[in-house]
């Protein structure tokens, strides 16, 4: 098996959601999952039956969270010396060919990508698009709408 990789900024951060999830949401549940029971019959309790449902997400969050970062490759960003080259864990500006505006993003693991907040999957079409070219490359983007021509603006490694 392969192993997955992961800034470790992104690493830190399912870190964190991982002992929030143990130690203050399974809490909260497993009280949650007592107080409905304490109300009687569970055949017709919809308190109970919300309540062990919700365990089960957060129990599959966790054994989902503990594989994935177990077989993880963290890789720190800030050590990485690819200079002006496109790989993994670099933020790219990218600039509409077109004139339409800058934008802004980072890649990262599967696990860890969040477009709301730039951090795009290293397995994206855009990504894959990336990979290998340098500061001052024009790349066409397979999109939805068609494609899209891009030029990379800057290339850096921030931890």
């Amino acid at each position: 098996m392969s192993r997955a990789p992961i800034t470790a900024k992104g690493a830190a951060r399912l870190r964190a959601e991982l002992e929030e999830l143990k130690s203050v949401k399974r809490p909260a549940v497993i009280q949650a999952i007592a107080e409905a029971r304490a109300h009687g019959d569970l055949r017709e309790n919809a308190e109970y039956h919300a309540a062990r449902e919700q365990q089960g997400f957060i129990e599959g969050r966790i054994k989902h969270l503990e594989a994935e970062l177990s077989h993880a490759q963290i890789i720190d960003v800030a050590q990485l010396a690819a200079g002006d080259r496109v790989v993994f864990g670099a933020t790219v500006v990218l600039a509409e060919c077109d004139g339409d505006g800058e934008k802004c993003y980072q890649i990262v693991g599967d696990l860890e990508a969040d477009i709301r907040q730039g951090l795009i999957a290293i397995s994206s079409p855009v990504a894959r698009a990336l990979i290998g070219k340098h500061a001052g490359d024009v790349v066409a983007i397979e999109a939805p709408g068609g494609t899209r021509e891009y030029e990379i603006v800057s290339v850096r490694y921030e931890g």
